[in-house]
């Protein structure tokens, strides 16, 4: 008889974005880019962004508070296929540290721009799920006015 683990929390995010995948990508690789939309919501500043995407590569974000310096997220890149998918771990290094969790991003092109299929699963708890669904909401609706502010560059037709 097959023994399964008990399945923990997670929760499943999806968006369309008006632009290519490469400028959705760039805002989650970019430590620019991160510092200018990262938190969930108004008022959360980013003090650190630190990103060394590949596979094995780490990253740190300190954000939040007056100071930006409430809060400190932190992973491994697991796996990094350039402008499709984003696989990390997700830690909270100063206050729970040993509960991580895993995060998954796809990057889909589509008529419209681009897809992206947000998961984070592990969670320790029903508790974390639902605190983490609230960040990440107020984070992909900051990410959503980073991609609306960017120029857009159009091809000039050649007579």
């Amino acid at each position: 008889m097959e023994q399964r683990l008990a399945e923990k929390p997670s929760l499943t995010l999806n968006r369309r974005y008006p632009v290519a995948p490469e400028k959705v990508w760039r805002a989650w690789t970019d430590a620019e880019a991160v510092k200018r939309w990262w938190g969930p919501g108004p008022g959360e500043p980013v003090s650190l962004a630190e990103l060394d995407v590949r596979v094995g590569g780490r990253f740190r974000i300190v954000f939040g508070g007056p100071e930006g310096r409430d809060h400190e997220c932190a992973g491994v890149y697991r796996e990094v296929v350039p402008n499709r998918k984003l696989v990390f771990t997700w830690t909270w290094p100063n206050s729970t540290p040993e509960r991580e969790s895993l995060v998954t991003i796809v990057f889909r092109a589509v008529a419209e721009g681009t897809e992206l299929d947000f998961r984070h699963e592990q969670f320790f708890d029903e508790a974390a799920r639902d605190g983490h669904q609230r960040g990440w909401s107020g984070a992909l609706a900051k990410l959503e006015e980073y991609l609306g502010s960017l120029p857009v560059i159009t091809e000039r037709s050649r007579v």
